[in-house]
C-alpha cells in the first residue's frame, strides 16, 4: 500500500532536498515556495512513518489518516481537471492543490508576461502595396456569393494617428456571414438597411454584427502609436477581415505569439465557448454538458472545457470523421444522428437531462435541446446556423409555451453575444493560450484549404454545407504563411 500511494502522489520526506530520506510524508513534490511559506511536514502512520519520533509527530498534530491520503489519490485519478497538478494534503488545511490558477500563470509558456517578449519585432517587415484586395457587399442577399465582390481600392495614407495598419494572414469563416449580407443585423427595414452599402465583409465573432476575427502583422503604425510596432504579430475582431490589409484602431488589436491559423479559432469559436460556458452556463463540475454541432469551430472548444472542468459531455455530430475527432478530444458520449436518432439516446441514457446545454443549431434542434433540459438547467444560445440558409433568409421563430416550459422546471434559456463581453477577452484568450501551449487543449482545422481572398465564397459556402470538421480559415496569404512557417 505504501509503494502504491506513493507513486500516485510522489510523496517525498521532510529529511532532505533531494528525497534520500524518503519516510512517508503526505505530499506530491517539494516546491521552493515551501520554506519561506513554512510549510510542515505531515506523516501517515505506516511502518516508515512510525520510525518519526513521536515528540515532532505531536507537535504536528498527529498521523494523518490513510483514509484522508487514498481519497486525495482518487480525487487525482478520476477528476481529469486535475491532470499535471499537485495536491497537498496536512492537518492544518485538508487537501489543498497547488498550483492555484494565478501561481500556474507565471510557469506556462503562454502565460501574459510571456506574451509581451514573445511579441517583439522578430517577423519579417511589410512592404505596403499601392492597391489592395478585399470582399465588399454591394447587395442585401443571404447568398454571400451573389451579394459581394472582390474590390481593388487604394491604400490610403497618411494613416490616422492612433491607427494600425494590419496585413491580414489568416481569416475566420462562420456561420453568420449569411447574416450580415443579408442586412439582418442592421437596425431598420430592409430599405433602411440597404443604406448602409456597400460594406466591407468578414463577420467572425458570432452572431455578433460588428466583428471579423483575423491574425496578421502590423505594416504600419499611426504617429501617436507607442504600444504596438511595426512587425508585432497581431489577432483582431473587427470589420472587414476578409481583405489584403485592413486599418484598424491600434487599442484594438491583441499581440500573439505568432499569426498562426490556431489564434483565429481561439478568437472567436474559442472565446464564446469560453465565456458563455463562465457566464451564460455558469458551468462547475459533475454536470451533464450536451454541446450539439460538437464538430465545429465552438463545438469543439466548449466540449473540451467542459471536460477539463470535471463534467460529463454528450456531443452531437453527423458523420463518422466527425464522430472520430470528439472521440479524440474525450467527449463521453458522441451521438452521431446518421445512425442513431438523438431524441432516444438522450431519453434512454440521460432521463434526468443536461445541466447545460451548448445550442448553435436552432429550429428543431433547440426545441429537442430544451426538453432534454434538466431541472434547473441552462440552455445557452450561440446561434441557430439551421435557419440561415432558408429560401427567404433567415426567419425568426415562435416558440409557444415556451415561458411555461422553463417555468415549471426553473430553467433558462440565454442568448450570448461576445462583443457585449469583451472585457473578458483578454482574461479567456489568456486562459486559451495556456491550455494549448500546456497541451490540455487542442485546436482542430478542417483539413480543406481555402487559398486568397478570391476563395472567401467557396469557404462560406463549405461551412453550410455541414461537411466541415473543425474551424473553416481562409489563408489570405500563402506566400507570407510560408515565409512565416520557417521562423
Amino acid at each position: 500500500m505504501d509503494e502504491q500511494v506513493a507513486v500516485t502522489l510522489a510523496w517525498r520526506s521532510a529529511g532532505s532536498g533531494d528525497g534520500s530520506n524518503d519516510h512517508g510524508a503526505a505530499r506530491t513534490r517539494r516546491h521552493p515556495r515551501e520554506e519561506r511559506h513554512g510549510r510542515a511536514q505531515q506523516f501517515v502512520e505506516t511502518n516508515m512513518g512510525g520510525q518519526v519520533s513521536r515528540v515532532l509527530i505531536d507537535a504536528l498534530g498527529g498521523f494523518l489518516k490513510m483514509e484522508d491520503v487514498v481519497t486525495g489519490a482518487f480525487e487525482l485519478i478520476e477528476d481529469v481537471s486535475k491532470a499535471g497538478a499537485c495536491l497537498w494534503i496536512s492537518k492544518r488545511r485538508g487537501m489543498v492543490y497547488w498550483p492555484t490558477s494565478e501561481e500556474e500563470k507565471s510557469y506556462l509558456v503562454y502565460s501574459s508576461k510571456s506574451k509581451k517578449t514573445l511579441t517583439k519585432n522578430v517577423f519579417p517587415s511589410i512592404q505596403t502595396p499601392e492597391f489592395f484586395e478585399k470582399i465588399v457587399a454591394h447587395t442585401l442577399s443571404h447568398n454571400f456569393r451573389n451579394a459581394t465582390r472582390i474590390d481593388r481600392v487604394r491604400l490610403r495614407f497618411p494613416m490616422k494617428p492612433h491607427s494600425a495598419l494590419v496585413k491580414i494572414i489568416y481569416a475566420g469563416v462562420n456561420a453568420s456571414d449569411v447574416n450580415f449580407t443579408s442586412g439582418r443585423y442592421f437596425s431598420g427595414n430592409a430599405k433602411e438597411a440597404s443604406a448602409h452599402l456597400p460594406f466591407d465583409v468578414g463577420f467572425e465573432v458570432t452572431d455578433t454584427p460588428t466583428s471579423c476575427s483575423a491574425v496578421g502583422i502590423v505594416a504600419s503604425v499611426g504617429d501617436s502609436v507607442k504600444h504596438i510596432k511595426v512587425g508585432t504579430a497581431v489577432a483582431l475582431m473587427t470589420f472587414g477581415g476578409y481583405a489584403e490589409f485592413t486599418l484598424v484602431p491600434a487599442k484594438n488589436l491583441l499581440p500573439v505569439p505568432r499569426p498562426d491559423p490556431e489564434v483565429v479559432a481561439m478568437l472567436t469559436s474559442g472565446l464564446t465557448a469560453s465565456i458563455s460556458l463562465e457566464k451564460s452556463g455558469q458551468m462547475t463540475s459533475g454536470q451533464v454538458v450536451l454541446v450539439t454541432a460538437a464538430a465545429g469551430g465552438t463545438g469543439q472548444f466548449a466540449v473540451q472545457l467542459a471536460k477539463l472542468a470535471g463534467n460529463k459531455v454528450v456531443a452531437t455530430c453527423g458523420g463518422a470523421s466527425k464522430a472520430a475527432l470528439l472521440a479524440s478530444l474525450g467527449v463521453d458520449r458522441v451521438i452521431n444522428y446518421q445512425h442513431e436518432k438523438i431524441k432516444d439516446v438522450l431519453k434512454k441514457e440521460f432521463p434526468r437531462g443536461a445541466d447545460i446545454i451548448y445550442e448553435s443549431v436552432g429550429g428543431d434542434m433547440f426545441d429537442l435541446c430544451l426538453n432534454a433540459l434538466a431541472v434547473h438547467g441552462r440552455l445557452i444560445v450561440i446561434g441557430m446556423i439551421s435557419q440561415y440558409q432558408a429560401d427567404d433568409g433567415w426567419m425568426p421563430r415562435n416558440y409557444n409555451g415556451l415561458c411555461e416550459k422553463i417555468l415549471g422546471k426553473s430553467q433558462t434559456v440565454a442568448g450570448f453575444f461576445l462583443i457585449q463581453y469583451a472585457d473578458l477577452w483578454q482574461k479567456h484568450l489568456d486562459k486559451l493560450f495556456d491550455l494549448y501551449a500546456s497541451r490540455k487543449l487542442k485546436v482542430s482545422l478542417d483539413p480543406k484549404k481555402f487559398i486568397g481572398v478570391a476563395s472567401v465564397a467557396d469557404a462560406v459556402e463549405y461551412l453550410h454545407s455541414g461537411k466541415s470538421v473543425g474551424k473553416v480559415v481562409v489563408c489570405i496569404d500563402p506566400a507570407y504563411s510560408q515565409t512565416l512557417a520557417k521562423l
